[in-house]
Order: C-alpha cells, then structure tokens, then sequence
C-alpha cells in the first residue's frame, strides 16, 4: 500500500541516495520539488519521490550536470520518466538473458 508521505530516511533508502544528497537536491530542484516540512522532518510526497527518481536518472545515468537536469525537468518531466523506466526495463531484461546464457553454458559444459 501506498503511503501518503514518506520521511527522508524512507526516500533515501528507496532511490538508493543519501540524505545530505536528497538535501541539496532539494535545494536545488526546490522548483520540482515541493516538500512539506514540519517540525524540521521532510515529508514527501510520491510525485517527490518520482521527481527524485527523474533528478537522479538525468544526473547519475544520463551525464547531465544540475543546470542541464533543471533545463531537461522543466521541458520533458514525463519525457524522463518513461526513459528512466524503459532503460530499467531493458537493464532487467539483459540480465535475466545474461541468466539464461550462463545456464546454457552450464549445461553445455555437462555435454
């Protein structure tokens, strides 16, 4: 089930960053993001967490600096989510092929 709002800890260990990381990209993707806080706690909600998502696909796999990433969020928001799930798609898929390929060699080598 889906929760409503997630606490920093919560994001950081599900897009696998830190939480001085979620920080700064909060502060510089404050336009994308907007994270409610209360009492000093981060809630975010699950658009956040797919802007994260977006954020760190254009910054960690995609090579683009903070300026680009901003530029490239502001015009293809959706553009990017689907890149990001199609080439986790595609990572998927390759390694469940590399599986294969290992257990064809496997029972070759019985040959």
């Amino acid at each position: 089930m889906e929760k409503t709002y997630y606490k920093i800890s919560e994001v950081a260990e599900m897009v696998g960053e830190t939480q001085p990381t979620l920080r700064f990209w909060e502060k510089e993707f404050a336009k994308y993001l907007d994270i409610k806080k209360v009492k000093g706690t981060r809630y975010y909600t699950s658009k956040n967490v797919e802007t994260i998502k977006n954020i760190q696909f254009l910054l960690r796999q995609s090579d683009y600096k903070i300026d680009g990433a901003k530029i490239k969020l502001a015009n293809d928001n959706r553009k990017i989510a689907s890149n990001r799930y199609m080439k986790d798609r595609l990572i998927s898929i390759r390694k469940k092929l590399v599986a294969v390929r290992k257990e064809i060699n496997e029972l070759e080598s019985f040959n």
